[in-house]
């Protein structure tokens, strides 16, 4: 191992290590807490990031894997310290979780910053802390690695197979219809989550921790274990011992967030079946770390990357803890290698070909070869038209083919409450051939833009036997959902966009082969449409929302604050200690 870092130059030794007054003041308050001197001077600091809480059940099982993270970081001669983030929880946090992803992300970037840490353990998993946690700590510029939460065990009820997020929707439009009793409904309810972990479908959790691992920035492999399985402990002491090492190499995140690096992930995320909100955060992350990524890009790679996951929402029989048996991301990975650029290293300082070399698939249903695959794209598609220029977003594989050529009347809703209402009257005026369209639901109208985006079915076609329709928003839509959802349709209509135009009643047009959606609507009248268009009020007035509506950017940007943009400006330096 190549050592480039000495005792000397660490960063922590700018606190600790000079015989002067102000670091007499933190040796002292290190020793108020109980260290001694040679616990932690001229060693490694390394922060531990944890985004647990209470509320937070996906990273139920944190408490105890910082222990396992400082038994490895002490092991190899480093200083742990557990740091207390924001616990961004996909169940509980409302509006919606994206409301506080680079609030998390902010809260990453400064923590580090302004303490005496050399490397960190990014602990994260829930949809919104994986790129949270690594957007703060790319812009941060330490070494660090991440701690992926790992899936939850399966769910059961009554010898069925239960997946998180999409039974959930399945089993609620069955209860609409008058299909499920109560007793079933509980039944569901407490068996369809029933260990620590995330979503164990191939959600945005999944997906999310999917393209940290396959970009780099986790052990190889590490996204595929269960939060159950004891292999998630060993996991936890190693990342705690290699990021030791990783501050004496110096092996920042720009060594390894490389375009190649992005690449990677994007083809992986398409291999896998991705969540939709890949989309954005994927964006948002490689624009952290200077690598320029855009819709038509992952489009371009959606077209000729196979789907070989076969892990619902867009495969049919498997989940998360039948990957990991089958070989886990290694496994994908190694089936597509081809595809991939195995030169780059990630967190191991090792090429990505070393990896892969002992990688094996045990069960070639669940990880299918490339003459096998599930889907025979990729996960995700671009749309654009005049609805949506800047482009929308869909799910190809995880809605009826029926669809991916469709011709409807729009029902248009200005706010979710109105089409939950609406819906819910079986009298409503709606056939199978309608498009559903929410509104007003973008990053600055949700505000956040929420998981709004899987409308449900109306009452009304849901009794006669429906499961599917064409719906359009500028929201975005739970990795765990499925159907024909075209999402993230930018510019949002809050701003103006296209879709604030659109009346019910309106033809809209979907050609997903040749990727448009388009109104059928002259020019003329959006022209006089849009004269007589007035912005609506604003959402906030002041606070953290208030924040967030001045300077959150656009779907096909990534979300992330204009001003947190690399390109806005050069990242702070070392703070000052006076």
């Amino acid at each position: 191992m190549t050592t480039e870092k000495t005792p000397e130059t660490l960063r922590s030794s700018r606190w600790f290590a000079p015989d002067d007054l102000r670091s007499f003041g933190h040796r002292s308050r290190m020793m108020q807490l109980g260290y001694a001197e040679e616990d932690f001077r001229g060693k490694p600091v390394i922060g531990i990031l944890n985004t647990w809480s209470e509320l937070n059940s996906c990273h139920g099982h944190f408490p105890e894997r910082v222990q396992d993270v400082k038994r490895g970081v002490l092991a190899a001669g480093g200083f742990p310290v557990e740091m207390p983030a924001l616990s961004v929880d996909e169940s509980f946090t409302k509006p919606t979780s994206m409301l506080y992803r680079n609030m998390l992300a902010m809260e990453t970037e400064e923590m580090i910053r302004s303490h005496p840490l050399d490397g960190v353990v990014l602990m994260g998993g829930c949809d919104k802390t994986t790129p949270g946690l690594v957007m703060g700590a790319v812009t941060a510029g330490v070494p660090m690695i991440f701690l992926p939460a790992g899936p939850m065990l399966r769910g059961h009820y009554k010898g069925r197979i239960l997946g998180s997020g999409s039974d959930g929707w399945k089993y609620w439009d069955e209860r609409r219809a008058g299909n499920v009793s109560d007793e079933e409904w509980l039944g569901i309810q407490g068996g369809i989550a029933r260990s620590v972990g995330t979503c164990m479908t191939m959600g945005t959790a999944s997906t999310m921790t999917a393209i940290a691992d396959a970009m780099g920035l986790t052990l190889p492999g590490a996204s595929s274990i269960p939060a159950a399985d004891s292999g998630h402990k060993r996991m936890g002491s190693a990342c705690g011992r290699r990021i030791v090492e990783m501050v004496w190499e110096d092996l920042t995140p720009e060594k390894i967030i490389t375009a190649a690096a992005v690449r990677n992930a994007a083809i992986v995320a398409m291999a896998t079946g991705c969540s939709t909100n890949a989309v954005v955060h994927l964006i948002a992350m490689a624009r952290r770390a200077g690598v320029e990524l855009t819709l038509d890009d992952l489009d371009a790679l959606g077209r000729v990357t196979p789907l070989i996951a076969n892990v619902r929402p867009s495969g049919k029989d498997y989940l998360m803890e039948d990957f990991y048996y089958a070989g886990g991301l290694l496994a994908l990975m190694k089936q597509i290698e081809e595809r991939l650029d195995t030169s780059v290293t990630g967190v191991t300082g090792k090429p990505l070909s070393e990896a892969l070399a002992t990688a094996e698939v045990y069960n070639d249903d669940v990880i299918r070869p490339l003459s096998n695959p599930v889907y025979h794209q990729g996960s995700l598609a671009l749309l654009r038209g005049n609805l949506c220029p800047d482009g929308a977003v869909i799910k190809p594989a995880a809605c009826d083919p029926k669809f991916h050529v469709h011709e409807g009347p729009a029902l248009v809703f200005d706010s979710y409450p109105e089409m939950k209402a609406a819906i819910d009257d079986e009298d409503l005026d709606v056939t199978p051939d309608t498009v559903l369209v929410l509104r007003n639901a973008g990053p600055k109208g949700g505000p956040g833009m929420p998981e709004w985006g899987m409308l449900p079915i109306p009452k009304a076609l849901i009794r006669k036997g429906y499961r599917d329709m064409l719906r359009i928003s500028d929201a975005r839509m739970s990795g765990t959902s499925y159907g024909a959802c075209v999402l993230h349709v930018a510019p949002e209509s809050f701003v103006g966009g296209p879709l604030a135009l659109l009346k019910t009643g309106d033809i809209i047009r979907m050609d997903l082969p040749n990727r448009s959606l388009n109104m059928l609507v002259d020019e003329a009248e959006l022209a006089r449409r849009r004269a007589a268009w007035s912005p609506p009020e604003q959402r906030f007035q002041r606070g953290w929302g208030y924040m967030f509506s001045q300077h959150v950017t656009q779907a096909d940007k990534g979300c992330d604050f204009d001003y947190l943009e690399r390109g806005f400006g050069k990242a702070a330096g070392e703070p000052d200690i006076f």
